[in-house]
């Protein structure tokens, strides 16, 4: 998994996807798209094969987004997650074990 470099920005710009993820607030926070991702059993075991760095990073993140929640405050604009610069760092993993749970689930039909 080390080989696969993480996709910075959306694949499709758009004016429209920009306010949407301007509007939708963890930007000011300083989180990554990936960070607020649902959390079900395959988000959990993504996250669980991280490397220790983003493993970290990723906590670093979502600690500084809570405390800032919790003093009603947002970073300063220049802090803020551009959309260009949203990291998918989660998305080599997830897509990972969702393969791995298809598989699983296919292979339980048949035996």
């Amino acid at each position: 998994m080390s080989k696969y470099v993480a996709r910075v920005g959306p694949a499709v710009f758009s004016k429209l996807g920009k306010w949407a993820y301007n509007m939708s607030g963890f930007n000011q926070y300083g989180l990554y798209r990936d960070d607020c991702l649902y959390e079900n059993e395959d988000v959990t075991e993504a996250v669980r094969r991280l490397p220790r760095k983003l493993y970290d990073e990723r906590n670093y993140r979502i600690l500084r987004a809570l405390h800032l929640s919790m003093t009603k405050t947002i970073l300063p604009k220049e802090q803020w997650t551009k959309y260009e610069e949203d990291i998918k760092y989660l998305e080599p993993y997830l897509n990972e074990v969702q393969k791995e749970r298809e598989e699983r689930e296919e292979w339980s039909k048949t035996h």
